[in-house]
């Protein structure tokens, strides 16, 4: 790849190296640089600029990020479209990130324009979350190191993957000695509870007993008798050795010792068992305590259905002092399964969208537009239906005039619906209802014309992929040509300003104002260009024209 200081006449084709802000006009970097940039550099007064051209055994920083990711993909995971050299990965489920530390710096090792940046190993991992990114560093990689990263990517079996977590049921026991509180066998219990609810798990059964090897061994055994996956003592005293009462327990109850102790502070005094197949754990004292301690790393590993025996038990040291760490964001005792409504949503960041099919169609001439059929589908359906096939969730419709006819064409598409009683006062009207509608825990939305029956989900799912609003990229304008279009994707910084428009007017005029955070996304063909406005513009769409709408 070349790189260096070139005059801008000589720079058509090549890659901006450093953002320009001039004017009123934002050249972002990795810029392919047009014609028509370059006049409007030389007419800011600059005469030469930093570029990087690629040359042959190059490959291009998007394309080298995907072949990476797409190698370095496992079951659960998924990779989002690459953008400015960054392929993201984000776990498809909760459950246990797995990887070879070895292989990721073996992939790390092959070239510094290559980097591979992964969460700790066997961290836990809900829906949607960021695993691993991808990052090419400078605008190109040797076309070699890219192979040589994805061989070592693919290896023996995919380098990521995430362990889902099962729903196992659980068992209890907690034992008793004088002067030990109910109530602390109380909290006890909803800790473990609260601790196993996170994870997808739950207690199905409580014994509590003396602390004596005897009863404990029968309660083990009847707790067993009922089917449950998993068993978990808490003992009234600290296990000190393999031959103290819960250990003895477990081996009158049939069962034998497979590992205690562990590398883990707090956590250290756990113990492993098992009775035929079944585990059987006692645990420390600290498991009491929402905070996190060695035992959440064991659990979170047999719920993922992970090994989780003597060695890999033994191997925990690395990062296993947790006793000067803060606990977790939220408490597990706290902690709620994710709703259904949450595991469907695509990993990444959280997009929605709003389709305004509000509109009179006034240049129309009268009918409403939304409601013409297309290959005998009424457009605003068509419309709702490229949405779907997108990664935005939810779609949020809104609906003004013909609302009803409107309201029936979408018919039973799981699209939201809501109603714009001041449509006739503008567009603005139905951007602010819309936004009003919009779930809190959104990240940005897609602002989505419904007279753009082109607009694919494949348009709007790269849109999402260059969204990172951290990395300045918290506006995304797909562009044809350097000429912009529709929809435009917003972080949910700027709802406030847009709720605040007034008029027949939607948000664009705050991409001049928020020039330095807005990424343009080139699309391959016209859909984000074209929209239909007229009669003779829909008979062409209908009748299967080249050139059926108006280009903005």
């Amino acid at each position: 790849m070349k790189f260096g200081e070139v005059p801008v006449a000589e720079a058509e084709g090549a890659i901006l190296a450093h953002s320009l802000k001039l004017g009123t006009t934002a050249l972002k970097k990795a810029r392919v640089l047009s014609a028509a940039d370059l006049e409007t550099i030389a007419a800011a007064g600059l005469t030469s600029i930093t570029v990087a051209r690629l040359e042959p055994g190059d490959v291009g920083e998007n394309e080298a990020a995907e072949r990476v990711a797409a190698a370095a993909v496992g079951p659960g995971i998924t990779a989002a479209a690459p953008f400015t050299g960054r392929a993201n990965l984000h776990a498809e489920t909760g459950g246990v990130l797995v990887f070879d530390r070895e292989r990721v710096d073996r992939l790390n090792l092959v070239d510094e324009a290559i980097t591979l940046g992964t969460l700790p190993p066997f961290s836990v991992v809900e829906p949607r979350q960021m695993v691993a990114t991808v990052k090419i560093i400078p605008f190109a990689a040797p076309e070699m190191a890219v192979e040589h990263c994805v061989k070592a990517a693919i290896g023996e079996g995919p380098l990521l993957r995430v362990a889902p977590f099962r729903a196992l049921s659980v068992g209890l026991i907690q034992t008793r000695l004088p002067g030990l509180k109910e109530s602390i066998l109380d909290k006890t219990r909803e800790v473990t509870e609260g601790r196993l609810a996170a994870l997808g798990c739950k207690l199905v059964c409580e014994t509590r007993c003396a602390h004596v090897t005897t009863e404990l061994s029968g309660a083990i055994g009847e707790a067993l008798a009922q089917g449950i996956d998993l068993l978990l003592i808490h003992g009234a005293s600290a296990i000190l050795d393999r031959r103290d009462v819960i250990p003895a327990a477990i081996e009158a109850a049939g069962g034998r010792i497979a590992h205690f102790g562990m590398p883990v502070d707090p956590g250290n005094l756990l113990l492993l068992g098992h009775v035929d197949e079944r585990v059987v754990l006692g645990l420390p004292g600290c498991a009491r305590s929402p905070k996190v301690n060695g035992f959440d790393w064991v659990l979170e590993r047999l719920v993922a259905g992970l090994p989780a025996g003597p060695a890999e038990i033994m191997r925990m040291g690395s990062g296993g002092l947790l006793a000067e760490i803060p606990s977790r964001p939220l408490p597990r005792a706290e902690a709620k399964p994710p709703s259904e409504k949450a595991k469907e949503r695509p990993p990444g960041p959280r997009i929605g969208a709003l389709l305004l099919a509000a509109g009179q169609s006034r240049r129309m001439g009268g009918p409403n537009k939304l409601l013409a059929e297309i290959d005998g589908v009424p457009m605003v359906a068509r419309v709702a239906r490229r949405l779907l096939a997108s990664r935005a969730r939810p779609i949020v419709a809104v609906l003004g005039n013909r609302a009803d006819e409107i309201d029936g064409a979408l018919g039973h598409l799981p699209v939201e619906r809501v109603r714009n009683p001041d449509f006739a006062a503008g567009l603005s009207t139905s951007l602010k209802c819309g936004l009003a509608a919009l779930p809190a825990d959104l990240d940005g939305v897609l602002v989505c014309l419904g007279d753009m029956p082109l607009v694919s989900g494949r348009h709007l799912d790269r849109l999402i992929a260059a969204f990172n609003p951290l990395e300045g990229r918290a506006i995304v304008v797909p562009t044809r040509r350097g000429k912009r279009g529709n929809p435009v994707l917003w972080a949910k910084r700027f709802f406030s300003e847009m709720a605040q428009i007034a008029g027949d007017v939607g948000a664009r005029h705050l991409i001049g104002e928020h020039a330095e955070l807005v990424a343009e996304v080139e699309m391959n063909d016209d859909a984000i260009l074209v929209d239909i406005d007229t009669p003779e513009a829909l008979a062409a769409l209908q009748a299967g024209g080249k050139q059926p709408v108006t280009i903005m």
